[in-house]
């Protein structure tokens, strides 16, 4: 949610016409996150979100959009894509594809306890059902294709026992997806990047997800494990919280029961959840787009993750 391209009250004026929104009263940029232009845009009926897609493709963002408007209509507590008076969801902006939401209420929650998490967990259990019947299918982009392709890119920059463990890591996740228990792994369309600052509450009253465009399908599990990862841990050292991660993943549990298979494939799972950030902050720290209002993330965070997610086991607690 930086932004690339920047969008003056002006440009906003001529573009929202096309909505029935009324006027175009303000437009602030949003500076976290690193894909796409973000903007909170007020308008004489309330207060959305601009997005101006910088990576992503206008035939692949049909599956992001149309997946939040169906989690809403199933009660998941999402953002909803607002149509424009020609009924589209997606359009071109400032020569982007561009997209309008409403805005979710409450603020995001930077120091969660145990009640936060099983919020969190029994909603993405509901969000994981919600989208088991959705039509349109997209793998996740940043899979082990995309780690296979990346690392390569990234190993120069690295010092020798980062290489080794790059790589290391890399092999053992590809032993991993060709495992029986693996292939029993329950499936849909995952949010992939449910973050602490992707969830919006209201005191202890969670409001909603939001950035769903890393979303793509692959396993439940992968979903669960990227945000423990963040949600359930010390930020300082990366190890886990066992209070909270037993309140997510219980209350993910209650309402999604967990296979055996998941829970034999628990830690190889954090493991990856770990691999993908790591490596995709590698990438985006040394190979940084320009961009006004970004600060690439620390890569060494989820370093620190990774390297105790392979030392140490995790035990899946519900």
């Amino acid at each position: 949610m930086a932004v690339f391209t920047p969008v003056s009250l002006a440009d906003l004026t001529s573009w929202i016409s096309g909505f029935r929104l009324g006027k175009a009263l303000a437009i602030k940029g949003i500076s976290s996150g690193i894909e796409n232009s973000n903007f909170f845009v007020t308008t004489e009926s309330g207060e959305y979100v601009l997005t101006l897609f910088e990576k992503l493709q206008f035939e692949q963002l049909p599956f992001y959009l149309n997946l939040m408007r169906h989690l809403a209509e199933r009660g998941v507590l999402v953002p909803a894509p607002i149509a424009n008076q020609d009924g589209e969801i997606l359009s071109v902006f400032c020569g982007k594809p561009a997209s309008l939401v409403t805005k979710l209420e409450g603020d995001w929650q930077p120091e969660p306890g145990p009640a936060h998490c099983a919020a969190v967990g029994a909603m993405m259990a509901k969000m994981h059902l919600a989208g088991s019947d959705y039509p349109l299918y997209q793998p996740n982009l940043r899979g082990l294709d995309w780690w296979v392709t990346t690392a390569p890119v990234v190993l120069p920059y690295l010092a020798e026992d980062n290489r080794e463990l790059l790589m290391n890591e890399i092999r053992y996740q590809q032993e991993f997806a060709a495992s029986d228990t693996y292939s029993q792994l329950p499936r849909g369309p995952i949010h992939a990047d449910l973050f602490r600052n992707n969830v919006m509450f209201m005191g202890e009253k969670l409001s909603g997800f939001f950035d769903f465009y890393f979303a793509g399908y692959d396993t439940w599990l992968f979903d669960l494990a990227v945000a423990v990862n963040d949600w359930c841990i010390d930020l300082d050292t990366g190890e886990l919280d066992m209070a909270r991660m037993q309140a997510f993943l219980s209350a993910y549990h209650a309402v999604r029961p967990c296979s055996a298979a998941e829970q034999l494939s628990w830690q190889p799972v954090l493991r990856a959840a770990s691999l993908r950030f790591w490596l995709s902050r590698l990438y985006d720290f040394y190979l940084p787009r320009a961009a006004e209002m970004l600060t690439p993330h620390d890569p060494r965070h989820f370093e620190r993750i990774l390297r105790d997610r392979i030392s140490k086991k995790a035990p899946f607690l519900f």
